[in-house]
């Protein structure tokens, strides 16, 4: 497997979009007024060192939208020391670790039972209605489901449990997945507290590996926040590596 920092990038806004996608000079400027991070920092379309004189103009164009700069950028990457520093010097800070993983949909294809999974090309009520509910932030959920509809050639993904014998099944989890650049993206994992430790998020992972398998990709992505140990153990497993992990840099009196 051979992946592009570019086609992953690319994908990912492909997955969440933003009101407005530009780009500039190598990065992609993302503007949205929401709380996914993803869809409101520039982030570069490659790891080698970026142009520091491309900052200022950045930050402007974030400015003229009356949204904040905010840089997504990787950590532990030589070539962006210097921007790093620049930024430090700005008075911007880093946050929120967040860990970009690659398998294969063959693997995930393999994690699990997918036959008890719905498939749907349109996301439904009750699909919505996980990410407002019981156990997740209702404000930041509203915001995933207004990018979430929007993906592009996505599949939104759930699947149903009785809790008991004999009890009806009730919707227990959900997920995205995205067929963007040649890859499949998994995006949007949730899984009802009281559903969590039945395995519904390894059937959701393998019903979106058949059906990128279906449609001739090969190739998967996911980005899982670092300090989730339990999901980075769940891909691990399911055959996700690590691939890099980015930061999001912004001054410290910019929100979330």
């Amino acid at each position: 497997m051979s992946f592009s920092v570019e086609a992953i990038e690319r994908a990912t806004l492909a997955a969440v979009p933003p009101d407005t996608l530009e780009e500039q000079a190598g990065w992609l400027l993302p503007l949205d007024a929401g709380t996914v991070g993803r869809a409101h920092s520039a982030v570069p379309l490659h790891h080698g060192a970026p142009d520091l004189a491309l900052l200022p103009p950045i930050e402007a164009r974030y400015r003229a939208a009356g949204l904040p700069p905010v840089f997504r950028l990787p950590v532990e990457t030589p070539a962006f020391s210097d921007f790093d520093a620049a930024l430090r010097e700005r008075g911007y800070v880093p946050s929120r670790p967040t860990l970009v993983m690659t398998g294969s949909a063959a693997s995930m294809a393999a994690g699990g039972r997918a036959d008890a999974v719905q498939l749907d090309t349109q996301p439904g009520e009750e699909w919505s209605r996980v990410y407002l509910g019981e156990g997740f932030d209702p404000v930041d959920g509203a915001h995933r489901v207004r990018l979430l509809r929007r993906a592009q050639d996505a599949v939104y993904a759930s699947v149903h449990l009785a809790l008991e014998p004999g009890a009806p099944e009730q919707l227990g989890a959900v997920g995205c997945a995205c067929f963007s650049h040649g890859l499949v993206g998994v995006h949007g994992m949730r899984t009802r507290p009281r559903f969590r430790g039945r395995g519904l998020a390894r059937q959701l992972m393998a019903a979106m590996g058949v059906e990128a398998e279906r449609r001739g990709i090969a190739d998967a992505f996911l980005q899982v926040e670092v300090e989730n140990y339990l999901a980075r153990s769940l891909y691990a497993r399911i055959g996700f590596e690590p691939a890099w992990t980015y930061v999001y840099w912004q001054q410290p009196s910019v929100g979330g």
